[in-house]
């Protein structure tokens, strides 16, 4: 699994023949890249309907757009005339590719057109993993937790560290609208990844913060999780990560 960071909460993620890409908004100070450098991903995995989530999905046409709700599906259908979409909600795995996505809570609000103030239901996170979650723990398959923009939710301890297991987890620390670098290292202890990157920051001024207070603030829960943060448009592989 290879995943690549496009600044703010935008990520690339690869999964043998498959390729995802969460959250595309590439007007954003981290990266170099515009949509017109990626490559078309098979699908395109949008936690909630604000504009710096999916200003970019229209730009991708012959990807089939994922959504954390159906309302989402809805309006990319009607207003970007969408051909494909999916309108997953909370709770449920489908199978995408050679990629299993689960959709979880995020903490959050998830209006489109702020103007209009249209309410698109619950927002969402996404767990990509490579085999489908069962009570049995996995110890081979890969798993990569998208947490979306959302607060401290006991969620991640008792539903999503517990039952699908991720190994990597990307987390807001933006603090203002998200969580900040102390809730988020929480969220690392709870969740018992890994590895850790974290996004959603120094975007605007409200969320500009200092990665290092992430870093101590980990490290202060007791986890043993390895905290990364990437350079924008960075790509590492999972695998190798975790074999340190």
């Amino acid at each position: 699994m290879k995943l690549t960071w496009y600044g703010h909460s935008t990520w690339e993620v690869t999964l043998d023949d498959t390729r995802f890409l969460i959250d595309p908004f590439f007007d954003n100070p981290k990266t170099s890249m515009s949509p017109e450098d990626i490559e078309t991903p098979d699908y395109l995995l949008l936690t909630h309907g604000h504009a710096d989530h999916i200003a970019d999905a229209a730009a991708f046409p012959d990807s089939t757009i994922v959504c954390s709700t159906p309302e989402i599906a809805s309006y990319m259908e009607d207003e970007h005339d969408t051909e494909e979409t999916i309108g997953m909600n909370i709770g449920g795995t489908t199978e995408l590719g050679d990629a299993f996505v689960t959709m979880v809570h995020a903490y959050h609000t998830n209006g489109i057109n702020m103007e209009y103030g249209m309410d698109a239901g619950l927002p969402a996170g996404f767990v990509i993993s490579e085999t489908m979650p069962t009570q049995t723990a996995d110890e081979e398959g890969l798993t990569f937790y998208h947490a979306g923009d959302t607060s401290l939710m006991s969620e991640m301890r008792d539903v999503i560290g517990t039952f699908l297991e991720p190994d990597a987890a990307a987390l807001p620390i933006g603090d203002h609208f998200t969580m900040g670098p102390t809730q988020a290292a929480i969220a690392v202890d709870w969740l018992d990844v890994d590895i850790a990157f974290p996004m959603h920051y120094d975007t605007f001024p409200p969320i500009e913060v200092d990665t290092e207070r992430f870093v101590r603030e980990v490290a202060a829960t007791g986890s043993d999780a390895e905290v990364h943060v990437l350079a924008a448009d960075e790509t590492v592989d999972l695998q190798e990560l975790l074999a340190g």
